[in-house]
């Protein structure tokens, strides 16, 4: 019979780094929720990704689409904890921006959709790259 030994100590090591990680994520998910943050306010900023329909009133009186008074932009908010990673606004009128419909008084504007949360695919390559990133940590 032939033995061999193998000094696994440090893959189990690395495993039992690894488990630590994977069990306390909310470091993880603050990063996610600050790059989804980051997403919408980019929206805002650049009207859209891709660009929004401008609004009536931007057009008409210039400005930006969805930022006449800045309630909106200035609502949106991050929570995270050790499972999840969330970004959105309180406002009501945010729901038909985000969908679009219909609106107004006997609902007879079509209101188009506008998504503020939304995220790009470079977006989406920052939130995998920071989780590549945080189990690579010590």
């Amino acid at each position: 019979m032939i033995k061999i030994d193998i000094d696994d100590r440090e893959v189990k090591k690395e495993l039992t780094r690894l488990a630590g990680r994977i069990q306390n994520r909310q470091p993880l998910m603050r990063k996610i929720a600050g790059v989804m943050h980051d997403a919408v306010e980019e929206n805002f900023e650049q009207e859209g990704r891709p660009r929004w329909k401008p609004s009536k009133r931007a057009q008409r009186q210039g400005g930006k689409t969805l930022q006449d008074t800045g309630q909106m932009a200035a609502s949106v908010a991050e929570k995270y904890d050790n499972d999840s990673a969330l970004v959105g606004t309180n406002k009501k009128q945010a729901a038909i921006h985000q969908f679009g419909g219909k609106a107004g008084r006997g609902k007879k504007a079509t209101i188009p959709a506008r998504p503020v949360l939304k995220l790009t695919d470079s977006d989406l390559q920052e939130i995998k790259e920071a989780i590549k990133d945080y189990l690579k940590e010590d």
